[in-house]
């Protein structure tokens, strides 16, 4: 960076600085709805926080994007289908880490880069040298480390995130598949019209408490009663909507203004920060075996990321975003060139 012109490296500093602080919005916004997740339905804490990222978008944002005009598209279905992954990936993710400690949830999530470079092969035909696939291959080991089969601590729920992260890779497939017709804002709409939908759905569905069981701390997270919330709580639920929008626009920033394969090595204090929020919050300290699996999962994606910036410099990395992963699958605005 020493040959970099000066207001070069001040936009440079400031993408990697917008990275980490969408990092730290996104982990309140994990801790927060954990934080919540003994009290409320989750389908009813999405909703608020939808309801708060899509007043801040129509106030914020449409305005000065050309108003009404991001709703045209001419691939509705495929909205509703990419929404559709946004929302069981976020759903099975908040419902697993209601029942496991913050830092394993977060873990097991950013295997989703491993998984998006593996169905890429398939889907978009891309192609995958041995040594990226060993890096999944590592990544894995990685997750069955985290899960110890046989050692008869296993808990489902452990299950969620890794599903909330093939959701995710799933979304990404179609996204690039869209980015060539559908704007960054259009995606975006339609995510949060989506959240708000199927949130008013489950609410109806479940909201009446009638399958309510606290036998299991996911299941009661998903079919809990809505309840008028307490006035103590309502910051915490702002706190919440305001935090994904936040670290959605931050993360937009920093791909905008940064290439991928600077920004999203910085994205990865997510998960020193799940293990700090989830210590200091809720009493959680990974053991060794965490450790170890937390390391091979981290270590194959930080392989996977610099691997292809070096395969193809003058393209994103198509699996470069572990934190920006959260930020699409929470509806942020999303990058263009990225998209196309």
């Amino acid at each position: 960076m020493s040959n970099t012109h000066p207001l070069d490296r001040r936009v440079l500093l400031l993408g990697i600085a917008s990275a980490m602080g969408a990092s730290v919005f996104f982990s309140i916004n994990d801790s927060s709805i954990k934080f919540l997740s003994g009290g409320y339905a989750l389908h009813q804490i999405v909703l608020i926080r939808s309801a708060i990222g899509m007043a801040l978008m129509l106030a914020i944002v449409l305005p000065s994007r050309g108003g009404l005009a991001v709703f045209r598209t001419r691939r509705l279905g495929l909205h509703l289908v990419r929404g559709g992954f946004v929302v069981v990936s976020n759903f099975c993710f908040f419902l697993g880490l209601a029942a496991m400690p913050m830092a394993d949830a977060v873990a097991l999530f950013f295997i989703a880069p491993l998984l998006i470079t593996a169905l890429s092969v398939p889907m978009l035909g891309e192609k995958v040298g041995p040594r990226r696939w060993a890096a999944v291959g590592v990544g894995l080991l990685g997750v069955i480390v985290m899960l110890r089969p046989g050692a008869g601590i296993f808990h489902p729920a452990m299950l969620l995130p890794l599903f909330a992260a093939f959701c995710y890779a799933m979304l990404h497939m179609l996204t690039r598949r869209m980015g060539a017709t559908e704007s960054a804002l259009t995606l975006t709409v339609y995510i949060q019209l989506t959240f708000v939908v199927v949130s008013v759905i489950s609410g109806l569905a479940l909201g009446h408490g009638n399958f309510a069981s606290e036998d299991n701390l996911s299941i009661a997270f998903l079919t809990r009663a809505w309840t008028w919330p307490a006035l103590s709580d309502w910051p915490v639920l702002v706190l919440i909507g305001c935090a994904s929008t936040a670290g959605g626009f931050l993360i937009t920033h920093a791909y905008r203004s940064c290439e991928a394969a600077l920004v999203a090595p910085f994205e990865y204090i997510s998960m020193p920060l799940a293990i700090v929020f989830g210590l200091v919050i809720f009493g959680e300290w990974p053991d060794a075996l965490a450790w170890v699996g937390i390391a091979l999962i981290c270590g194959a994606g930080l392989y996977t990321v610099w691997r292809e910036t070096r395969a193809n410099p003058a393209a994103p990395p198509l699996a470069s975003a572990p934190g920006n992963l959260r930020s699409s699958a929470l509806g942020a605005v999303e990058n263009d060139d990225a998209d196309s």
